[in-house]
């Protein structure tokens, strides 16, 4: 993943590439690259215990995402999905995302990003992000999965 002293890797995850994943040009369908994007974060979520949010009716929610696709993905193999954060604001933080294939490592597929917001989901507003996960974006080791 590109160096970048404000985001840190926090989380790897392996994932087998569907036959159905693949669309009618025999490729990984560009809509399941963010589909890939969605399973290593919600994976890194339920590592640190805050699928679903954190209980108190506050939890994440996405406001944009964005995705480079650099090389074509193709049945059958796995897909690795590498997270990284970057330095929390009030009540948001910045994750990007580098997929490559299990058996070539070394060659990113694609790069992609996504912004999250800590809501309310009731009053359906942003509010500060809880101090433990501040502490665990700022502070977390890389996880493997």
């Amino acid at each position: 993943m590109t160096t970048d002293n404000t985001f840190h890797p926090v989380f790897d995850l392996s994932m087998p590439i569907r036959w159905g994943d693949m669309d009618a040009f025999g490729h990984v369908n560009n809509t399941v690259y963010f589909r890939y994007m969605e399973q290593v974060r919600i994976s890194w979520f339920e590592h640190i215990g805050i699928a679903g949010g954190n209980g108190e009716g506050q939890g994440p929610v996405i406001v944009n995402a964005s995705m480079e696709f650099l090389k074509q993905l193709h049945y059958p193999g796995d897909v690795i999905g590498r997270m990284s954060v970057g330095k929390p604001g009030r009540s948001s933080f910045d994750t990007r995302f580098e997929l490559c294939r299990a058996d070539d490592r070394a060659t990113p597929y694609a790069r992609g990003a996504a912004k999250i917001v800590w809501i309310d989901y009731a009053a359906g507003k942003s509010v500060p992000i809880p101090d433990l996960l501040r502490r665990i974006i700022e502070t977390a080791a890389p996880l493997t999965c």
